[in-house]
């Protein structure tokens, strides 16, 4: 929109410093736009300084680079919707979204490969879905439907938890399964839990839903849920874990 011969913007905060976003209708869309509104909520809120701060990545070169550089150029990339390390290399040329994310420099994909390498399993897990719950809890205080889907994903390569199972894309190949836990018509992924291929039924879900790792169980002890529609094919193994108190299948008929 152009009023008064200049085009409208607003204005935004960021770790650079005020800054102003203006819309130019001529000029190419481009995927990352819009990461200058999503920066703005970031440090307003502090969810990436706290997300920083925490993270079990520790170094002890003076050459390492920065927890903040490692955290913020995996985010970037996927935000950008990258899908592999290597695509990381297309963000290296940009030098603006960096200094709005507070961050030195974009670093290489393998900076960002070895720092994840790096992190304890545990500790990392604990790291990740703590942040994660802290943003979805309070919406968890109303009656919801917990849906669990599962999705393959074909292997190359050896990597660990790579079996054969069910595959219908690529019979033969091995595989993952992801068991995915969201918030029914909300879109709101809770958490994903990545299994071998053989482990692709729905009695798996129950199992690890029900482990007290995952956020699905921890979310929903003591909160009204109902897991029926997620468990509905696997009514044996959600009568097993009914017996052993279970606070996800309680509601299961």
């Amino acid at each position: 929109m152009v009023a008064a011969g200049r085009l409208e913007g607003v204005d935004l905060d960021s770790y650079f410093g005020p800054i102003r976003v203006e819309w130019d209708h001529e000029a190419a869309m481009t995927p990352l736009g819009q990461l200058p509104f999503f920066i703005d909520f970031l440090k307003t809120s502090g969810l990436f300084d706290a997300f920083v701060a925490d993270c079990p990545l520790r170094y002890v070169s003076p050459n390492a680079p920065g927890k903040r550089e490692v955290l913020g150029t995996a985010m970037l990339s996927m935000l950008a919707g990258h899908k592999r390390y290597a695509h990381i290399a297309a963000l290296r040329c940009d030098a603006v979204l960096p200094e709005l994310l507070g961050m030195k420099k974009v670093v290489s994909e393998d900076a960002v490969r070895r720092a994840f390498k790096a992190v304890d399993e545990t500790e990392g897990a604990v790291w990740l879905r703590g942040h994660l719950a802290f943003c979805v809890e309070p919406l968890l205080a109303e009656p919801w439907i917990l849906d669990v889907d599962t999705t393959i994903k074909p292997l190359y390569g050896h990597q660990e938890g790579a079996v054969l199972g069910y595959n219908p894309k690529k019979p033969g190949r091995p595989s993952h399964c992801h068991h995915t836990y969201s918030m029914a018509s909300t879109r709101l992924i809770l958490d994903v839990d990545v299994s071998p291929g053989d482990e692709h039924a729905s009695r798996h879900s129950v199992a690890q839903a029900c482990g007290g790792c995952s956020i699905a169980c921890r979310a929903t002890c003591g909160r009204p849920c109902c897991a029926a529609t997620a468990v509905s094919a696997t009514r044996r193994s959600c009568a097993r874990r009914k017996r052993g108190g279970c606070p996800i299948c309680s509601s299961c008929g």
